[in-house]
Protein backbone atom coordinates (compact mmCIF):
# COMPACT_ATOMS: atom_id res chain seq x y z
CA UNK A 1 0.00 0.00 0.00
CA UNK A 2 2.82 2.50 0.81
CA UNK A 3 4.28 1.24 -2.23
CA UNK A 4 1.05 2.35 -4.21
CA UNK A 5 0.47 5.41 -2.56
CA UNK A 6 4.49 6.50 -3.27
CA UNK A 7 3.85 5.88 -7.29
CA UNK A 8 0.70 8.20 -6.93
CA UNK A 9 2.48 11.14 -5.22
CA UNK A 10 5.33 11.32 -7.59
CA UNK A 11 2.72 10.98 -10.60
CA UNK A 12 1.49 14.07 -9.28
CA UNK A 13 4.76 15.49 -8.39
CA UNK A 14 5.57 14.83 -12.19
CA UNK A 15 2.36 16.31 -13.76
CA UNK A 16 2.49 19.53 -11.33
CA UNK A 17 6.36 20.19 -12.27
CA UNK A 18 5.21 19.68 -16.31
CA UNK A 19 2.17 21.98 -15.94
CA UNK A 20 5.18 24.89 -13.99
CA UNK A 21 6.98 24.16 -16.69
CA UNK A 22 4.47 24.53 -19.55
CA UNK A 23 3.12 27.88 -17.41
CA UNK A 24 6.93 29.36 -17.44
CA UNK A 25 7.36 28.86 -21.09
CA UNK A 26 3.45 30.44 -21.89
CA UNK A 27 4.28 33.47 -19.78
CA UNK A 28 7.31 34.10 -21.35
CA UNK A 29 6.33 34.26 -24.72
CA UNK A 30 4.87 37.63 -23.26
CA UNK A 31 5.74 39.92 -26.62
CA UNK A 32 5.85 43.99 -27.31
CA UNK A 33 2.70 45.02 -28.53
CA UNK A 34 2.91 47.74 -30.91
CA UNK A 35 1.44 51.13 -29.89
CA UNK A 36 -2.21 51.40 -31.60
CA UNK A 37 -1.98 54.35 -33.75
CA UNK A 38 -5.72 53.91 -35.11
CA UNK A 39 -7.49 54.71 -31.75
CA UNK A 40 -10.48 52.66 -32.70
CA UNK A 41 -13.58 54.01 -30.62
CA UNK A 42 -14.00 52.42 -27.42
CA UNK A 43 -17.23 51.55 -25.31
CA UNK A 44 -16.60 51.04 -21.81
CA UNK A 45 -19.43 49.41 -20.31
CA UNK A 46 -20.40 48.67 -16.23
CA UNK A 47 -23.34 46.78 -15.33
CA UNK A 48 -24.29 47.90 -11.72
CA UNK A 49 -26.44 47.29 -8.68
CA UNK A 50 -27.15 49.42 -5.52
CA UNK A 51 -23.51 50.88 -7.01
CA UNK A 52 -23.91 54.53 -6.47
CA UNK A 53 -20.82 55.28 -3.84
CA UNK A 54 -18.72 53.01 -5.95
CA UNK A 55 -19.97 54.77 -9.47
CA UNK A 56 -18.91 58.24 -7.63
CA UNK A 57 -15.41 57.22 -7.49
CA UNK A 58 -15.11 55.16 -10.77
CA UNK A 59 -16.76 57.38 -12.90
CA UNK A 60 -14.46 60.50 -12.71
CA UNK A 61 -11.53 58.21 -13.47
CA UNK A 62 -12.80 56.86 -16.82
CA UNK A 63 -13.43 59.63 -17.30
CA UNK A 64 -10.08 60.79 -17.65
CA UNK A 65 -9.12 58.38 -19.67
CA UNK A 66 -6.19 59.50 -22.12
CA UNK A 67 -8.32 58.36 -25.43
CA UNK A 68 -9.85 60.30 -28.17
CA UNK A 69 -12.61 58.25 -28.59
CA UNK A 70 -14.74 56.68 -26.15
CA UNK A 71 -18.17 56.43 -24.43
CA UNK A 72 -18.76 55.02 -21.06
CA UNK A 73 -22.39 53.13 -20.54
CA UNK A 74 -23.49 52.26 -16.98
CA UNK A 75 -26.34 49.92 -16.53
CA UNK A 76 -28.63 50.63 -13.91
CA UNK A 77 -29.56 46.87 -12.77
CA UNK A 78 -32.67 47.87 -10.84
CA UNK A 79 -31.12 49.44 -7.99
CA UNK A 80 -32.32 50.43 -5.06
CA UNK A 81 -30.29 53.35 -4.21
CA UNK A 82 -29.39 56.62 -5.48
CA UNK A 83 -28.00 55.01 -8.76
CA UNK A 84 -30.52 56.31 -11.40
CA UNK A 85 -31.09 60.41 -10.17
CA UNK A 86 -27.24 60.17 -9.87
CA UNK A 87 -26.79 58.85 -13.17
CA UNK A 88 -29.11 60.94 -14.86
CA UNK A 89 -27.24 64.10 -13.25
CA UNK A 90 -24.16 63.24 -14.53
CA UNK A 91 -24.60 62.04 -18.08
CA UNK A 92 -26.06 65.81 -18.36
CA UNK A 93 -22.58 66.95 -17.51
CA UNK A 94 -20.47 64.81 -19.88
CA UNK A 95 -22.04 63.77 -23.47
CA UNK A 96 -19.15 60.65 -22.96
CA UNK A 97 -21.43 59.14 -20.50
CA UNK A 98 -24.90 57.29 -20.89
CA UNK A 99 -27.22 55.44 -18.68
CA UNK A 100 -29.39 52.14 -19.31
CA UNK A 101 -31.99 51.91 -17.20
CA UNK A 102 -33.30 48.45 -16.32
CA UNK A 103 -36.03 48.15 -13.81
CA UNK A 104 -36.96 44.26 -14.01
CA UNK A 105 -35.55 41.31 -15.20
CA UNK A 106 -37.98 38.55 -16.98
CA UNK A 107 -38.50 35.82 -15.23
CA UNK A 108 -36.10 32.77 -14.97
CA UNK A 109 -32.92 34.83 -17.03
CA UNK A 110 -29.94 36.22 -14.86
CA UNK A 111 -30.54 39.52 -14.47
CA UNK A 112 -26.75 40.35 -15.06
CA UNK A 113 -26.67 38.89 -18.40
CA UNK A 114 -30.22 40.66 -19.07
CA UNK A 115 -28.64 44.25 -18.10
CA UNK A 116 -25.14 43.64 -19.51
CA UNK A 117 -27.21 42.14 -22.69
CA UNK A 118 -28.96 45.72 -22.54
CA UNK A 119 -26.26 48.01 -22.13
CA UNK A 120 -24.37 45.91 -24.94
CA UNK A 121 -26.95 46.67 -27.64
CA UNK A 122 -26.86 50.56 -26.57
CA UNK A 123 -23.32 50.76 -26.95
CA UNK A 124 -22.50 52.55 -30.20
CA UNK A 125 -18.97 51.45 -30.58
CA UNK A 126 -17.73 47.47 -32.49
CA UNK A 127 -15.61 47.29 -29.46
CA UNK A 128 -16.35 46.89 -25.97
CA UNK A 129 -14.42 47.35 -22.85
CA UNK A 130 -16.05 45.38 -20.10
CA UNK A 131 -15.09 46.08 -16.15
CA UNK A 132 -17.24 46.45 -12.61
CA UNK A 133 -18.38 49.45 -10.58
CA UNK A 134 -15.87 48.51 -7.50
CA UNK A 135 -13.12 48.16 -9.80
CA UNK A 136 -9.83 51.01 -10.72
CA UNK A 137 -7.95 51.49 -13.10
CA UNK A 138 -3.96 51.84 -12.83
CA UNK A 139 -3.27 54.50 -15.16
CA UNK A 140 -4.94 57.13 -17.20
CA UNK A 141 -4.10 54.86 -20.24
CA UNK A 142 -6.70 52.09 -19.05
CA UNK A 143 -8.10 52.19 -22.57
CA UNK A 144 -5.03 52.70 -24.46
CA UNK A 145 -3.36 49.78 -23.21
CA UNK A 146 -6.18 47.28 -23.85
CA UNK A 147 -6.51 49.12 -27.20
CA UNK A 148 -3.03 47.90 -28.11
CA UNK A 149 -4.61 43.84 -28.50
CA UNK A 150 -7.40 45.48 -30.94
CA UNK A 151 -6.57 44.29 -34.95
CA UNK A 152 -8.68 42.90 -37.78
CA UNK A 153 -8.08 39.41 -37.04
CA UNK A 154 -9.08 39.73 -32.84
CA UNK A 155 -12.48 39.60 -31.01
CA UNK A 156 -10.87 38.91 -27.27
CA UNK A 157 -8.87 40.86 -25.00
CA UNK A 158 -7.60 40.03 -21.73
CA UNK A 159 -6.72 42.22 -19.61
CA UNK A 160 -5.62 41.31 -15.63
CA UNK A 161 -7.37 42.76 -12.78
CA UNK A 162 -6.11 42.07 -9.21
CA UNK A 163 -7.26 43.03 -6.07
CA UNK A 164 -6.26 46.27 -3.80
CA UNK A 165 -3.87 45.45 -1.37
CA UNK A 166 -5.41 46.80 2.14
CA UNK A 167 -3.68 44.29 4.95
CA UNK A 168 -4.98 41.73 6.93
CA UNK A 169 -4.94 38.07 6.08
CA UNK A 170 -7.96 37.95 3.55
CA UNK A 171 -6.48 40.21 1.45
CA UNK A 172 -3.67 38.38 1.56
CA UNK A 173 -5.21 35.23 0.38
CA UNK A 174 -7.74 37.02 -2.02
CA UNK A 175 -4.41 38.57 -3.79
CA UNK A 176 -2.77 35.14 -4.08
CA UNK A 177 -5.52 33.11 -5.24
CA UNK A 178 -6.43 36.19 -8.45
CA UNK A 179 -2.62 35.82 -8.91
CA UNK A 180 -3.09 32.10 -9.29
CA UNK A 181 -6.65 32.46 -11.70
CA UNK A 182 -4.76 34.96 -13.65
CA UNK A 183 -1.38 32.81 -14.10
CA UNK A 184 -3.42 30.00 -15.18
CA UNK A 185 -5.78 31.76 -18.02
CA UNK A 186 -2.98 34.12 -19.12
CA UNK A 187 -0.40 31.15 -19.60
CA UNK A 188 -3.10 29.64 -21.32
CA UNK A 189 -3.97 32.14 -23.59
CA UNK A 190 -0.50 32.92 -24.35
CA UNK A 191 0.32 29.32 -25.66
CA UNK A 192 -2.57 29.83 -28.01
CA UNK A 193 -5.35 27.99 -25.31
CA UNK A 194 -7.65 30.64 -24.36
CA UNK A 195 -10.36 28.93 -21.92
CA UNK A 196 -11.70 32.54 -19.49
CA UNK A 197 -11.35 36.23 -19.02
CA UNK A 198 -12.53 38.44 -16.16
CA UNK A 199 -15.32 40.99 -16.86
CA UNK A 200 -13.45 43.51 -14.69
CA UNK A 201 -11.18 43.49 -17.34
CA UNK A 202 -11.97 42.37 -20.81
CA UNK A 203 -12.77 43.64 -24.21
CA UNK A 204 -14.59 41.98 -27.44
CA UNK A 205 -16.73 42.89 -30.23
CA UNK A 206 -20.04 43.87 -30.49
CA UNK A 207 -20.89 42.56 -33.59
CA UNK A 208 -19.65 39.73 -32.61
CA UNK A 209 -21.59 39.07 -29.50
CA UNK A 210 -24.87 40.14 -31.38
CA UNK A 211 -24.44 37.98 -33.87
CA UNK A 212 -23.62 34.82 -31.66
CA UNK A 213 -26.68 35.66 -29.37
CA UNK A 214 -25.10 36.92 -26.60
CA UNK A 215 -25.28 34.79 -23.62
CA UNK A 216 -28.36 32.75 -24.52
CA UNK A 217 -26.84 29.42 -24.64
CA UNK A 218 -26.26 30.33 -20.91
CA UNK A 219 -28.44 32.94 -19.72
CA UNK A 220 -29.81 31.03 -16.82
CA UNK A 221 -26.63 30.42 -15.24
CA UNK A 222 -25.49 32.68 -12.67
CA UNK A 223 -22.10 34.33 -13.49
CA UNK A 224 -19.86 33.37 -16.85
CA UNK A 225 -21.11 36.33 -18.58
CA UNK A 226 -17.38 36.97 -18.67
CA UNK A 227 -15.56 33.48 -18.36
CA UNK A 228 -18.18 31.39 -20.17
CA UNK A 229 -18.51 33.34 -22.69
CA UNK A 230 -14.78 33.41 -23.52
CA UNK A 231 -14.48 30.03 -23.25
CA UNK A 232 -16.87 29.46 -25.49
CA UNK A 233 -15.80 31.32 -28.63
CA UNK A 234 -12.67 32.54 -27.59
CA UNK A 235 -9.53 30.70 -29.92
CA UNK A 236 -5.82 31.01 -30.12
CA UNK A 237 -6.54 33.23 -33.04
CA UNK A 238 -8.42 35.46 -32.33
CA UNK A 239 -7.44 36.41 -28.68
CA UNK A 240 -5.01 38.89 -27.10
CA UNK A 241 -3.57 38.67 -23.51
CA UNK A 242 -2.44 42.05 -22.61
CA UNK A 243 0.12 42.66 -19.74
CA UNK A 244 1.63 45.54 -18.42
CA UNK A 245 1.11 48.23 -15.59
CA UNK A 246 -1.00 50.58 -17.07
CA UNK A 247 -3.54 47.58 -18.14
CA UNK A 248 -4.51 46.77 -14.59
CA UNK A 249 -8.15 47.31 -13.26
CA UNK A 250 -8.23 47.00 -9.87
CA UNK A 251 -10.68 45.79 -8.30
CA UNK A 252 -11.91 46.13 -4.18
CA UNK A 253 -11.53 43.03 -2.38
CA UNK A 254 -14.02 41.51 -0.01
CA UNK A 255 -14.01 42.05 3.45
CA UNK A 256 -14.87 38.99 4.98
CA UNK A 257 -14.81 35.68 4.68
CA UNK A 258 -18.41 34.86 4.37
CA UNK A 259 -18.61 37.01 1.06
CA UNK A 260 -15.55 35.37 -0.14
CA UNK A 261 -16.48 32.34 0.02
CA UNK A 262 -19.98 33.03 -1.46
CA UNK A 263 -18.28 35.15 -4.51
CA UNK A 264 -16.14 32.35 -4.93
CA UNK A 265 -19.00 29.46 -5.22
CA UNK A 266 -20.72 31.64 -8.13
CA UNK A 267 -16.88 31.59 -9.67
CA UNK A 268 -16.67 27.85 -9.66
CA UNK A 269 -20.05 27.19 -10.64
CA UNK A 270 -19.64 27.96 -13.72
CA UNK A 271 -16.60 25.98 -14.34
CA UNK A 272 -19.12 22.95 -14.75
CA UNK A 273 -19.95 24.61 -18.42
CA UNK A 274 -16.06 24.81 -20.08
CA UNK A 275 -15.46 22.78 -22.94
CA UNK A 276 -14.41 19.36 -21.83
CA UNK A 277 -10.50 20.30 -22.88
CA UNK A 278 -10.29 22.80 -20.13
CA UNK A 279 -12.21 20.93 -17.33
CA UNK A 280 -9.54 18.34 -18.02
CA UNK A 281 -6.72 20.20 -18.11
CA UNK A 282 -7.54 22.64 -15.19
CA UNK A 283 -8.81 19.41 -13.36
CA UNK A 284 -5.92 17.65 -13.54
CA UNK A 285 -3.79 20.16 -12.39
CA UNK A 286 -5.81 21.00 -9.45
CA UNK A 287 -6.12 17.17 -8.37
CA UNK A 288 -2.43 16.60 -8.66
CA UNK A 289 -2.14 19.65 -6.52
CA UNK A 290 -4.37 17.76 -3.89
CA UNK A 291 -2.44 14.69 -4.11
CA UNK A 292 1.00 16.20 -4.13
CA UNK A 293 0.08 17.44 -0.71
CA UNK A 294 -1.95 15.37 0.67
CA UNK A 295 0.17 12.33 -0.10
CA UNK A 296 3.49 14.30 0.63
CA UNK A 297 2.28 14.92 4.29
CA UNK A 298 1.42 11.46 4.71
CA UNK A 299 4.01 9.87 3.31
CA UNK A 300 6.91 12.11 5.08
CA UNK A 301 5.12 11.10 8.22
CA UNK A 302 5.03 7.47 8.11
CA UNK A 303 7.68 6.74 5.85
CA UNK A 304 10.49 7.10 8.60
CA UNK A 305 14.43 7.38 7.15
CA UNK A 306 13.45 7.80 3.56
CA UNK A 307 10.99 10.51 4.38
CA UNK A 308 13.56 12.86 2.99
CA UNK A 309 12.40 11.59 -0.93
CA UNK A 310 8.95 13.05 -0.11
CA UNK A 311 9.60 16.42 1.26
CA UNK A 312 11.92 16.73 -1.11
CA UNK A 313 9.93 16.07 -4.42
CA UNK A 314 7.33 18.57 -2.61
CA UNK A 315 10.31 21.22 -2.12
CA UNK A 316 11.35 21.08 -5.90
CA UNK A 317 7.55 21.73 -6.81
CA UNK A 318 7.22 24.81 -4.21
CA UNK A 319 10.43 26.03 -6.04
CA UNK A 320 8.60 25.79 -9.95
CA UNK A 321 5.69 27.04 -8.13
CA UNK A 322 7.34 30.18 -6.43
CA UNK A 323 9.50 30.78 -9.82
CA UNK A 324 5.72 30.57 -12.02
CA UNK A 325 3.97 32.82 -10.08
CA UNK A 326 7.07 35.15 -9.87
CA UNK A 327 7.50 35.12 -13.26
CA UNK A 328 3.85 36.20 -13.71
CA UNK A 329 4.23 39.17 -11.36
CA UNK A 330 6.98 40.47 -13.40
CA UNK A 331 4.84 40.48 -16.29
CA UNK A 332 2.31 41.46 -14.57
CA UNK A 333 4.24 44.37 -12.98
CA UNK A 334 2.94 43.26 -9.29
CA UNK A 335 4.20 43.17 -6.15
CA UNK A 336 3.29 40.18 -3.87
CA UNK A 337 4.68 38.54 -0.31
CA UNK A 338 6.93 36.20 -1.09
CA UNK A 339 7.58 34.66 2.39
CA UNK A 340 4.13 33.52 2.40
CA UNK A 341 4.15 31.69 -0.65
CA UNK A 342 4.54 28.69 1.22
CA UNK A 343 1.99 28.44 3.72
CA UNK A 344 -0.44 30.03 1.07
CA UNK A 345 0.39 27.00 -0.95
CA UNK A 346 -0.65 24.46 1.44
CA UNK A 347 -3.43 26.85 2.29
CA UNK A 348 -4.99 27.08 -1.11
CA UNK A 349 -5.09 23.15 -1.25
CA UNK A 350 -8.09 23.21 2.03
CA UNK A 351 -9.98 25.99 0.01
CA UNK A 352 -10.36 24.50 -3.18
CA UNK A 353 -11.00 21.35 -2.18
CA UNK A 354 -13.74 22.85 0.27
CA UNK A 355 -14.80 25.49 -2.21
CA UNK A 356 -15.20 22.85 -4.52
CA UNK A 357 -17.57 19.97 -2.67
CA UNK A 358 -19.39 23.15 -1.20
CA UNK A 359 -19.91 24.15 -5.26
CA UNK A 360 -21.09 20.34 -5.88
CA UNK A 361 -23.85 20.53 -3.04
CA UNK A 362 -24.91 24.08 -3.81
CA UNK A 363 -28.35 24.51 -5.43
CA UNK A 364 -28.47 27.92 -6.39
CA UNK A 365 -26.05 30.99 -6.56
CA UNK A 366 -27.21 34.31 -7.07
CA UNK A 367 -25.39 37.35 -8.47
CA UNK A 368 -27.13 40.24 -6.49
CA UNK A 369 -30.84 40.78 -5.16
Amino acid sequence: MQLVLAIIFFSAIAVQIIYFIVFLIGLNRKKSLRQNTHTLPVSVIVCAHDEEDNLRELIPLLLRQDYPNFEVVIIDDRSNDNTFDFLLDEAKKDHRLRMVHVNRTPPHVNSKKYSLTLGIKAAKYEWLLLTDADCRPESEKWISSMSNGFAEDKTFVLGFSPYVRTGGFLNLFIRFESLITAVLYMAFGLLKNPYMGVGRNLAYRKSFFLAEKGFNQFMKVTGGDDDLFVNQHATGKNTEVIMGKDSVMYSIPEKSWRSFFRQKLRHLSVGKFYKFKHRFLLGTFMLTWLIAWALGIYLSISSGIYYYYFTGAIALRLMLFFFTLRTGFRNLEQKFEWWTIPFLDFLYMIYYLTTGLFTLGAKKVRWKN
